[in-house]
């Protein structure tokens, strides 16, 4: 009778319990998505191969969560058309949008639009830092550019001329420049600055460009740029002319890949765009879900989001021939699909 009693006890005890433990699981906040809760990614100049690392971990991110991602932005190079293209995301009320801006100042007002309606912004690659985003994702661009310049120094003995390609205006890119000069005249007082040339991503404008600082500078030994697109002409004329002429660029595509693995390019350096793409989702998830966070301050008085983190460093690596087949997307995408099976 007592292992009756023992028994109906448990019987209906344990159905209870596991009933408190579900409504209790019910309003404990969760790391997941509503059904059709979306964030965005926005960028200028769509078609660079430079944000398809960014958004295929983005994606990642979104996908573990059990959200939806999607790709926008402008074909052109031109911070009025960005503009709008951001600006056309806000009525669909994203949870958020992950953002490159081609130029700091001109979103500050859209992003605080975009916040005023309770859609986080979280910046990447490129800042808008007089805004309200609450993140900032980069690699340090400082960093980079000294880091460009050491490579090249030393591969020349710490002696020797260097011309810069450069994109005015577009922040992470003036960083990057201003950075590798500054390295050269403070650590390689013997690496003389011969040229400067406007490129603005331009491979053409790129490759005529380098052509016609060698013709005026006869001992010229590396070019520096800040991105790819104008790493391709500046290969191309430095191959052309068969001087010896040492490439080095910030960011990777198939196309500069393959002229660093050819040895027909010196390097580059990468930021880590998955990375940027994955930790941008994540912190754009904490911004949008402020339950998921109760610290102990005034937060419930003020009504103040509690989150904000405004620089997340996601590192950069250095690209060689030894190496550059690991910065594949097809090669990464294919080992992700063979790792899900």
């Amino acid at each position: 009778m007592k292992k009756f009693v023992l028994a109906l006890t448990a019987s209906i005890a344990l159905p209870l319990m596991a009933g408190a433990a579900s409504a209790q699981d019910a309003a404990t906040p969760q790391f997941r998505c509503q059904p059709g809760d979306t964030y965005y990614m926005n960028v200028m100049v769509s078609g660079v191969e430079y944000w398809q690392p960014v958004f295929e971990m983005f994606k990642q991110a979104a996908h573990q969560l059990g959200c939806e991602a999607e790709f926008t932005g402008t074909p052109d190079y031109d911070v009025t058309k960005q503009l709008t293209s951001f600006e056309q995301l806000l009525p669909r009320q994203p949870k958020g949008i992950l953002l490159h801006p081609m130029n700091a100042d001109p979103f500050i007002e859209p992003i605080q639009r975009a916040t005023d309606a309770g859609i986080p912004i979280v910046t990447f690659a490129a800042d808008s830092p007089n805004s309200a985003r609450v993140a900032y994702v980069t690699s340090d661009n400082n960093r980079e550019g000294a880091g460009a310049a050491d490579l090249i120094a030393k591969a020349m003995g710490g002696k020797g001329e260097y011309a810069v390609l450069e994109n005015p205006g577009q922040g992470n890119h003036d960083l990057r420049v201003s950075s590798f000069i500054k390295q050269m005249e403070t650590a390689y007082p013997e690496m003389k600055l011969v040229g400067r040339a406007v490129t603005n991503q331009d491979t053409d404008k790129a490759y005529q460009a380098v052509l016609n600082l060698a013709q005026a500078n006869p001992n010229l030994g590396a070019v520096f740029m800040p991105e790819a697109s104008s790493a391709i002409g500046a290969a191309q004329a430095a191959v052309e002319l068969d001087k010896g002429i040492k490439v080095m660029t910030v960011d990777v595509n198939e196309k500069v890949l393959d002229l660093i693995k050819s040895g027909q390019m010196f390097g580059a350096i990468n930021p880590n765009q998955g990375v940027q793409g994955y930790m941008g989702f994540m912190a754009l998830f904490m911004a949008s879900h402020p339950e998921l966070i109760d610290p102990m301050n005034d937060y419930k008085r003020t009504g103040a989001n509690p989150f904000t983190m405004p620089v997340i460093d996601n590192g950069f690596a250095v690209v060689t021939p030894e190496n550059a087949d690991d910065f594949r997307l097809k090669r990464y995408q294919d080992r992700r699909a063979a790792a899900a099976k």
